[in-house]
């Protein structure tokens, strides 16, 4: 059974950092996609950063030169720092991850979410 737990979230002045952590487990595939979202009160889950299977990351144009997104060695681990936050960073943020299935489809995955609070 796959699970992810998400990491690291927390209250944090505007111009800080905070670092997020989403640690799967339950999944054997070397093909893994990782993802990270937000959602903020009332609105619908919006993509934040990817990173493919060769290790390319990208990232939505709000969070670009500010956030980075990265995997420890072995996979199992991403990590989104998050540095110069800003109020509008407020949400919740999810982690997701994306494992092959046997028809060549992707399976998606998701965290419970942490939250992030950017407030002086």
């Amino acid at each position: 059974q796959v699970q992810l737990v998400e990491s690291g979230g927390g209250l944090a002045q505007p111009g800080g950092s905070l670092k997020l952590s989403c640690t799967g487990s339950g999944f054997t595939s070397s093909r893994r996609v990782w993802h990270w979202f937000r959602q903020y009160e009332g609105k619908q889950r919006e993509w934040v950063s990817s990173i493919n299977l060769v290790g390319k990351s990208t990232y939505v144009d709000s969070v670009k030169g500010r956030f980075t997104m990265s995997k420890e060695r072995g996979d199992d681990t991403v990590h989104l720092q998050m540095n110069n936050l800003k109020r509008e960073d407020t949400a919740m943020y999810f982690c997701k991850l994306e494992l092959p299935s046997g028809d060549s489809s992707w399976i998606p995955y998701w965290g419970r979410g942490t939250q992030v609070t950017v407030s002086s």
